[in-house]
């Protein structure tokens, strides 16, 4: 925090270091306003860090009415396909038909209060989805329009997909390989477009006489700071935040969710994908999904209510639930837990409702101001795709607050290693290999992970340490050091679970560990009782809230030398 000790005067704190904190942060910071981002853990590590990871429409948002959700998520999607394509890609979508009228009054139903679990849907109701879908994206399309196979079609292209299916639709939404590396690039492009602002994370915040305190949680340094608007982006935290910043007793804004998901490594349910996200629903009405991801399957989600907010887990229960659920697609198709390589769960941070069934509750978003020390304005819902919309809305109020003007949109602004990434990357591979002397395999990877960053990184790295972190990892010591140095890394699990990709892929083993603790401890010159509890505590959290149990992790180096050898 010692940069703020020269000026503790900002514009704007953002609380909250989700997605939709850090889009609003760059919002507000694009418009000219000196803003202080501030997060109590790290960055995307709270719902942020456990969505579907999917960045869609909301096909299913159609049925509960919300059509100008739906246009809005339709437009952040494009948006996000040509901002951030090193991360953002097309997923071309099967939906398994069983029936052809059920589900027609499924709106009618919402619209007339009737907040029970949906009908089944047939190929009318989807049809008709699928239309508007296509029809509001005429003007920009930039993904091909939905199609519709007959059964044969259906079994010659999915031969493991269940014979209850008598049809079959496909149509494109995207996905996103890396969430939490995109908060991470939002932040490095607002930090170099306006040094003056800044984000900081393991930070709490308190009011104070003055204005706002903060703390250091891991060093206990204290500092004043002064705004003059608050914007709270605490998600399913939200309602204890604005007590904590003085909003007062009131009605909750937040009705929160638990979504889990599950990265399964089982070839066969990956080769009976074909390279396609299934979206289907389990027998309770909910719909689920499963899709290739990383060289894995995830598959999910739950959707239960949760009285308050916490960190929360993929319990045996939702695993179970999951699992079932794909036998009822692939019912030709074993998959045991034991081949669960990492689960994650989040709470949505959905608006305030008394709907029966969770998936009528709404996923739209709003603003609500608030008196307290300065303005607050509470960010309402919202999920992983509109949150450019979403924070352009709220950083229009607090504009129209301090009485300034919007300077610029940034519906068309690239996001990091997505600027000037190019349709086919053959070239930028090739470049990579020949300027850096780095494998095929190695500047493919760079570029999945970093996009056009991955020229910044090798020319931060020529120190002749490549040596990868282990044999069939592509993470070299030299990449480690430059997380390290450049993206807000303060612990162990940082690294692990949200600057790489070594957790959610099943790679990590205590061989990986020991090398990552020999850098950690390096670079930052901490004691072997200090790199001890950063590791002890990166285990703590694999096992309590991913399911990777020590014993995992060891069993992963012997299928590695096995492999290797």
């Amino acid at each position: 925090m010692t940069n703020l000790r020269d000026n503790s005067a900002f514009d704007v704190v953002v609380v909250g270091g989700g997605v939709n904190g850090i889009g609003v942060y760059r919002e507000l910071v694009l418009q000219g306003l000196r803003v202080l981002l501030v997060e109590r853990n790290d960055f995307c590590s709270g719902c942020s860090a456990a969505p579907s990871r999917m960045i869609h429409g909301g096909l299913r948002y159609l049925e509960n009415g919300e059509f100008d959700l739906v246009r809005e998520s339709l437009q952040e999607r494009d948006a996000l396909l040509m901002n951030a394509p090193h991360m953002v890609r097309p997923l071309p979508t099967v939906i398994p038909i069983t029936s052809l009228f059920s589900g027609v009054l499924n709106s009618a139903a919402g619209f007339f209060g009737w907040n029970g679990k949906p009908s089944s849907r047939g190929a009318v109701p989807i049809k008709l989805g699928l239309s508007l879908y296509d029809w509001v994206t005429r003007k920009r399309r930039i993904l091909p329009r939905h199609h519709f196979n007959g059964r044969a079609r259906t079994q010659r292209l999915w031969p493991q997909l269940t014979p209850a299916a008598k049809r079959s639709a496909v149509y494109y939404d995207a996905w996103i390989t890396h969430p939490e590396r995109l908060c991470i690039e939002l932040i490095r492009d607002t930090q170099l477009a306006a040094p003056g602002s800044v984000a900081l994370n393991y930070i709490e915040l308190k009011p104070a006489d003055k204005g706002f305190s903060l703390t250091d949680k891991h060093t206990g340094e204290q500092l004043q700071v002064q705004a003059k608007a608050v914007v709270n982006a605490t998600g399913a935290w939200l309602d204890s935040t604005v007590q904590e910043l003085g909003g007062g007793e009131r009605e909750k804004l937040v009705s929160g969710t638990k979504g889990s998901h599950l990265i399964i490594d089982n070839p066969d349910l990956l080769a009976a994908l074909g390279g396609h996200m299934v979206y289907f629903e389990n027998t309770d009405g909910r719909v689920c999904i499963v899709f290739p991801y990383q060289g894995k399957v995830l598959a999910g989600s739950t959707d239960i209510r949760v009285d308050a907010a916490c960190r929360v887990r993929c319990e045996d229960e939702e695993l179970e639930y999951i699992l079932g659920s794909l036998g009822l697609v692939f019912p030709e198709i074993a998959i045991v837990k034991e081949e669960v390589v990492f689960s994650y769960s989040g709470i949505r941070p959905l608006p305030q409702s008394d709907q029966n069934f969770t998936g009528r509750i709404s996923r739209g978003h709003f603003i609500t101001r608030l008196a307290g020390i300065v303005p607050q304005f509470c960010m309402v819902g919202g999920k992983w795709t509109t949150f450019r919309a979403f924070a352009e809305q709220a950083t229009d109020d607090v504009l129209k607050e301090l009485g300034r003007n919007r300077q610029c949109s940034t519906l068309s602004l690239p996001i990091g290693g997505g600027a000037e990434f190019p349709d086919d990357t053959s070239g930028l591979v090739q470049d990579l290999m020949k300027e850096h002397g780095v494998s095929l395999d190695h500047a493919t990877h760079l570029i999945d992970l970093y996009g056009t960053t991955a020229t910044e990184i090798l020319q931060d790295c020529q120190s002749g340490d490549d040596e990868f972190l282990a044999e069939g990892c592509l993470y070299s010591h030299a990449e480690i050091k430059w997380l390290l140095k450049n993206e807000w890394v303060e612990t162990l699990s940082d690294i692990v679970l949200r600057r790489t990709a070594l957790a959610i892929t099943g790679q990590i083993s205590t061989d990986i560990l020991d090398r990552l603790c020999t850098i950690f401890a390096d670079e930052r010159k901490l004691s072997e009782a200090q790199i001890q509890d950063h590791r002890n505590q990166l285990t703590k959290e694999l096992e309590e809230y991913h399911g990777v149990t020590p014993e995992t992790l060891s069993s992963r180096n012997k299928e590695r030398r096995t492999v290797c050898a």
